[in-house]
């Protein structure tokens, strides 16, 4: 019965990482920043209480040195997966609010790890964001597809910062990791995260961005951007499989093998919508886009770079190496508006 460790139990995608440990068996340390906060806690004394004994809570603050070592004693494996979070139109300073965050969370974990000598392996939740800044990048890669051979060479701590914060991180996981020997480290790579939540107090910025859609904040039309998803449940997957399998190793992209528009994810959803009138039915010209641009927050150099450009993403490693059998799409959407409906719609 190995035991682990997964940082922000809380989370949308940890939630479901906790919930696939318990169900294969295993033993399970979980961080919350607050024990006190029992409307992001109920999820977890949930899974306590359907599993006796199994699931242990603590709390730690990722800016808090050694606040993960009562957490960490006798695992095996960390998931790594909490993450500041923070929606980029409302960031002020990059490089206070994303970048020394996830930087020093990144490092107090590791540098925990380091001192527990348990711990063999461990899994890091990063993001495609830490591969590519822009859509126009990936046009100039081989195939103009994404893969796991490529860094974001174009975000920076003033230009797209919670990118930059992806990228900083992996970039000092793998720092730490490379200067020992006892541990390895596997990373995962997701897209963007849809799917039913486990919770209806997650900050993730994945329900974030499909909120106002479905609450028909855009029934006017939608700007044409492309993103490659994954289903949290395939993510949550991928971090056990990428945990247990001892031949995982590196990168790994979690993502569907295209990019897919907002308004084909709106129309995924538009049968089983509660107001499908509400719903965006075209693109926005991209002129409207910068146009509105200085108004949302948006720099007009991102507008160029990832408005209207579609991409392919090669995610064969993660069929090949962890056996990953991704869902569809349109399923994926379905199932994550429904969750929104019966948990957010009301927010």
């Amino acid at each position: 019965m190995q035991k682990s460790l997964v940082t922000g139990g809380s989370g949308f995608i940890a939630l479901h990482v906790i919930k696939c440990l318990l169900e294969r068996g295993d033993l399970v340390n979980t961080t919350v920043r607050s024990l006190k906060n029992l409307s992001k806690c109920k999820p977890l004394l949930d899974m306590q209480k359907t599993y006796p004994g199994r699931l242990k809570l603590f709390e730690a603050d990722l800016m808090k040195d050694g606040s993960f070592l009562e957490a960490m004693e006798d695992c095996e494996v960390v998931y790594h997966v909490a993450s500041p979070f923070l929606v980029p139109q409302q960031i002020k300073n990059g490089m206070k609010e994303c970048v020394e965050p996830a930087l020093q969370g990144t490092n107090n974990v590791l540098q925990t790890v380091n001192k527990t000598e348990t711990v063999k392996r461990v899994v890091l939740t990063s993001s495609i964001a830490a591969m590519y800044g822009d859509s126009w990048d990936i046009l100039k890669m081989k195939g103009k597809t994404l893969s796991e051979d490529y860094w974001n060479t174009t975000s920076t701590a003033t230009y797209s910062p919670y990118s930059y914060s992806k990228l900083v991180a992996e970039r000092e996981a793998w720092k730490i990791c490379d200067a020992q020997e006892r541990w390895d480290l596997v990373v995962i790579n997701p897209g963007l995260v849809l799917g039913p939540s486990l919770t209806s107090e997650s900050a993730s910025g994945s329900l974030f961005m499909l909120d106002a859609m479905y609450k028909g904040e855009n029934r006017s039309g939608v700007p044409e951007l492309h993103y490659p998803v994954a289903d949290v449940r395939d993510v949550a997957e991928a971090h056990i499989k990428a945990g247990k399998s001892h031949s995982a190793k590196g990168r790994y992209i979690i993502a569907s093998d295209r990019s897919i528009c907002l308004l084909d994810m709106a129309n995924y959803v538009r049968g089983i919508h509660h107001k499908p009138e509400s719903l965006p039915t075209r693109n926005l010209p991209k002129l409207l886009v910068f146009a509105a641009a200085p108004f949302i927050g948006l720099p007009m150099k991102w507008v160029s770079r990832n408005i209207g450009i579609s991409y392919k993403v090669n995610n064969g490693k993660s069929i090949r190496e962890l056996g990953l059998s991704y869902r569809q799409a349109e399923q994926l959407l379905k199932d994550h508006y429904l969750s929104w409906q019966s948990q957010r719609a009301g927010r």
